[in-house]
């Protein structure tokens, strides 16, 4: 084998890292990046996907080599295989593992090749890249990834209510239970989110921390009331309850209901508004996305990501899947009042890009000298078998527990443990039945786990990551939508064990936070607890998520305003639901990475060393407008065309929808340089009938890569 060829191989067989970094600066994310060598300077344009499959991203990207002794750079292209770790919260996706599968050099001819390899191998061994999570979401959509409808989830509609008063919406998980609280003289309803007492004459009181409510019955009706016992008000004070709705004077309504249901409230009568064009009325004084087809008189409910249709607010109600909405809402005005709302429209830009984001999974490196588990059983472990599959799920613990063929698996925060016993001692898992695991039907409430996934591992290291399905996020007709629609019935024993809903808590998506819980009025009374002689029991903070499914945490972050709730249009104009009233579906410190949550970090991987490689530098005074097709040709944007490299310099495509191949380059290189290569190196070997660039395919990954650069936040966009 000859010296070209040997070093062929090895720049193709070379498993180099992009950066991992502990955070990534706004340079850090720029594009393209340069790196000096020996040789010169090699740049590296924006890789362009091909696959994500899990954690494994194929891709290609523009290179050039700007040689020490020539004036003009050589451009070319390469392919190469990674792993990704992504952190959403941080808007960073760091490319690891790299092996480079293939090389092309349109733009280079005989002995000058073995310089360009020789080069590159050189310029790499401790370089690395991260990219923003934006850019690497909108070029996915010229990427081969697998998107389709779930089948199996409930379109059934909920309950719905309307209210012309400001209400909230006191939602029980079937009949209210109560149980007795500690050392106190009182009873908590288990079953609700809210602080619901009731004390021993059978009066019932409901608290939001600043205001009290009395009902003879925990089903209403509710009166306010200035005199609640003032044992439980001094609780609820020390408890910081006091605090929960600070600067809001103005009393909801209670509206109590024991099925899943979702209410709907105007601020007065509905004041509804048109759009431009005058085809869709929308009503401006909800945060329930509310509109009115006006050639068909229909009017439309948005409610946890599905659309439902009636003709009257009377009903009845039917499910529209989003790719069969009136066109109409397709051309909502991205800035108007409503322009949120094209995220849950199919076809749309915000509707596609919110499908892309779903591809990335949530990744982390698992310690597992650090990562532990514990499982709590009420009285021995119960297991229900799930019909259609081998696997059979704890009933009465807060976890979530399976049983495959006598061995025990368990999720905790997108992390896989196992065990021989169903009380542990529990391990990382090194991998998981797959198979068995994707048979778990929406119907069952442990459906999420089928979203976590084991990529692989070393002695000392798990490599696992979670889609948004395990957070209860899916996508449908070509949009995101939130809860598989199933009713989940709790676990009654000596605790309370709810699982998941769908409804009744007023869910939302928007394009930069994603799904809020919307509550509105309902936030302060999320956040009410109780604590006698100093601590905490399961019947006084533990009903609802407290004793069982970890959920979502409520809590109240400033003035409650009832304004429109979809006021989304650009990055600067949330407000009210979306933005100012709540948090989205995070923890209290708002992450939306379970891996990066403070209680979890201890377990993630020391990336210090990592962290020490040297970094490849933002090239910041070059345009990144240079795309590589799959064949290896390069283009580059300019204006508002293509110019193609030929000869070492540019032409010019005037618009006749395909640009001229390069191909015939490829006739130039030495034969030596085809021998012995790996039958996908298709690239690499005289082939004098390449096909052409395609015009539309090249606009396609411009665009993407204009549309990833804008999402951008704007601490990142240099």
């Amino acid at each position: 084998m000859q010296r070209t060829d040997k070093l062929l191989l090895a720049v193709l067989a070379l498993p180099f890292l992009f950066l991992w970094a502990a955070f990534a600066s706004s340079q850090e994310l720029g594009w393209p990046k340069e790196i000096t060598g020996s040789e010169g300077t090699l740049v590296i344009y924006q890789p362009q996907p091909e696959a994500l499959d899990g954690d494994l991203l194929s891709a290609r990207s523009a290179i050039s080599l700007e040689l020490n002794d020539s004036e003009a750079p050589v451009f070319g292209a390469m392919w190469f295989e990674s792993r990704i770790s992504s952190d959403l919260d941080a808007g960073i996706v760091r490319v690891l593992d790299i092996k480079v599968t293939k090389a092309a050099w349109p733009d280079s001819r005989d002995a000058g090749e073995q310089r360009l390899i020789k080069a590159v191998e050189e310029a790499f061994p401790e370089y690395g890249f991260t990219i923003s999570y934006e850019r690497l979401s909108a070029s996915l959509e010229t990427a081969d990834i697998e998107r389709k409808s779930l089948e199996s989830l409930k379109n059934d509609p909920p309950i719905i209510l309307f209210s012309e008063e400001l209400a909230v919406l006191l939602m029980y998980d079937g009949k209210p239970r109560f149980e007795p609280v500690e050392d106190s003289p009182y009873e908590r309803a288990l079953n609700t989110p809210f602080l619901v007492a009731k004390d021993k004459s059978g009066k019932v009181y409901l608290s939001d921390g600043s205001h009290w409510y009395m009902a003879k019955d925990p089903l209403g009706p509710w009166s306010l009331t200035d005199n609640p016992p003032e044992d439980l008000a001094k609780a609820v004070r020390e408890s910081g309850g006091a605090q929960a709705t600070a600067g809001s004077d103005r009393t909801p309504a209670i509206v109590s209901a024991t099925e899943p249901t979702e209410l709907v409230v105007t601020d007065g009568k509905p004041d509804w508004q048109s759009l431009t064009g005058g085809q869709i009325l929308y009503v401006k004084n909800t945060e329930t996305p509310w509109l009115r087809d006006l050639p068909t008189g229909n009017m439309y409910l948005l409610l946890s990501g599905r659309w439902y249709r009636s003709k009257s607010a009377q009903g009845p109600w039917t499910f529209v899947p989003a790719n069969e909405l009136p066109e109409a809402f397709a051309q909502i005005p991205p800035d108007s009042d409503i322009g949120g709302l094209r995220s849950s429209v199919a076809g749309t830009d915000e509707a596609e890009q919110a499908m892309l984001d779903a591809a990335i999974p949530q990744t982390a490196a698992i310690v597992r000298a650090d990562a532990t588990l514990t499982v709590e059983y009420d009285g021995q472990p119960k297991f229900e078998k799930i019909d259609g599959t081998s696997v059979a799920y704890a009933v009465n613990t807060g976890a979530q527990v399976l049983r495959i063929e006598d061995r025990y698996y368990a999720v905790d925060d997108g992390v896989w443990f196992v065990s021989a016993t169903p009380s542990g001692p529990w391990t990382v898992a090194d991998s998981v039945p797959d198979t068995e695991i994707a048979k778990i039907p929406p119907s069952s409430p442990v459906y999420n786990v089928t979203h976590v996934h084991v990529y692989q591992s070393t002695p000392e290291v798990v490599y696992v990551g979670y889609t948004p399905g395990y957070m209860w996020s899916y996508p449908y007709y070509g949009v995101p939508v939130y809860g598989t629609g199933w009713y989940y019935p709790p676990y009654w024993g000596r605790y309370y064990y709810p699982r998941p809903p769908t409804w009744g808590l007023h869910v939302g998506y928007n394009p930069w936070t994603g799904w809020n819980f919307g509550m509105s009025w309902s936030n302060g009374f999320m956040t009410i607890g109780m604590t006698w002689g100093g601590g905490y029991h399961r019947g006084c903070c533990g009903g609802w998520y407290g004793g069982g499914y970890r959920g979502p945490t409520f809590i109240n972050t400033g003035d409650i305003n009832i304004g429109n709730s979809i006021n989304v249009g650009n990055r600067t104009k949330i407000s009210n639901r979306i933005g100012d009233n709540k948090l989205s579906m995070g923890d209290r410190d708002g992450s939306r990475n379970l891996y990066q949550r403070p209680e979890n970090r201890q377990r993630l991987a020391d990336k210090t060393q990592r962290d020490q490689l040297t970094q490849a530098r933002p090239a910041t005074q070059r345009a990144n407008n240079v795309f590589a097709d799959r064949d290896g040709n390069v283009a580059r944007r300019v204006d508002d065309g293509w110019e193609t490299r030929n000869k070492g310099q540019w032409d010019r495509d005037f618009g006749t929808g395909k640009v001229e191949s390069l191909g015939s380059r490829a006739s130039s290189l030495p034969s030596s340089s085809t021998r012995d290569l790996p039958s996908r190196d298709v690239s690499r070997q005289r082939n004098t009938n390449r096909s052409s660039f395609n015009r539309n395919d090249l606009d396609r990954a411009h665009r993407a890569r204009n549309m990833g650069a804008s999402r951008e936040r704007p601490s990142r966009r240099r």
